[in-house]
C-alpha cells in the first residue's frame, strides 16, 4: 500500500456560504496540479429543507456544517499547503498554530455521513407551519378568499380541517397546507 492509499477524512474550515464554490475551487485545483490521487473525496454535507413559499413548495438544500468542508485525502507533500492556499479557506480543523491537520476518528466520520444519508433520505421533512386554532386565509380552490379558523392537522396526510363561515354556516373544509397562508 502505498502513502497515495492511505486517506483519512479531515475538516477543512471555510467561509461560510462559500462552501460549495470553495468545493469545486478545490476539486480543480488538485486536477490542475495533478494531486488528484491524494484526494478520493470531498463533501459538503448538506440537507433537503422545504420551505412553503407564497403557498409552493420550495426544496432547498442546506448546508448542515456551514463553514465546513469533508474531505478525506491523504495530506502528504503539497496537499495541505494547496487546499489552504485556496481563497475562502480558513485552514484544517484541530490543527494546533503550525502543527499538521488532525484527521477525524472513524466513530465520527461514521456519524457525520451516517446523518448526510440519513438527511438524504428523509427528504420530505417539511416542518409543519399550523397550529389548532390559528386563522387562515383560503389561497388556493373554491373556496379562494375565505378566513378560517383550523379545527385539526392530519400530517401524515398534510391536510388541515379547517372551518369556514359561508353564508354565515360555519362549514368543515378539508385543504392541503398549500390552499391556505396564515393570516
Amino acid at each position: 500500500m502505498t502513502d497515495t492509499e492511505v486517506k483519512k477524512w479531515y475538516v477543512v474550515r471555510a467561509v461560510s456560504g462559500q462552501e460549495n464554490k470553495i468545493r469545486s475551487y478545490m476539486e480543480s485545483e488538485i486536477n490542475r496540479l495533478g494531486h488528484s490521487s491524494f484526494v478520493e473525496e470531498i463533501l459538503v454535507p448538506t440537507q433537503k429543507v422545504i420551505q412553503i413559499r407564497k403557498g409552493k413548495k420550495i426544496s432547498k438544500e442546506k448546508v448542515y456544517f456551514p463553514g465546513y468542508i469533508m474531505i478525506k485525502a491523504n495530506l502528504s507533500g503539497e496537499i495541505p499547503h494547496i487546499i489552504k492556499a485556496l481563497p475562502n479557506v480558513i485552514g484544517f480543523l484541530g490543527e494546533t498554530k503550525g502543527g499538521d491537520p488532525i484527521p477525524l476518528r472513524v466513530s465520527e466520520v461514521n456519524r457525520m455521513l451516517g446523518k448526510v444519508d440519513e438527511l438524504s433520505s428523509d427528504s420530505e421533512n417539511i416542518s409543519i407551519p399550523f397550529i389548532i386554532g390559528e386563522n387562515i386565509k383560503v389561497i388556493d380552490g373554491p373556496f379562494n378568499g375565505f378566513n378560517g379558523t383550523i379545527e385539526k392537522v392530519n400530517e401524515d396526510k398534510r391536510k388541515l380541517e379547517v372551518m369556514v363561515k359561508i353564508f354565515g354556516r360555519k362549514t368543515p373544509l378539508e385543504l392541503s397546507y398549500m390552499q391556505v397562508e396564515k393570516l
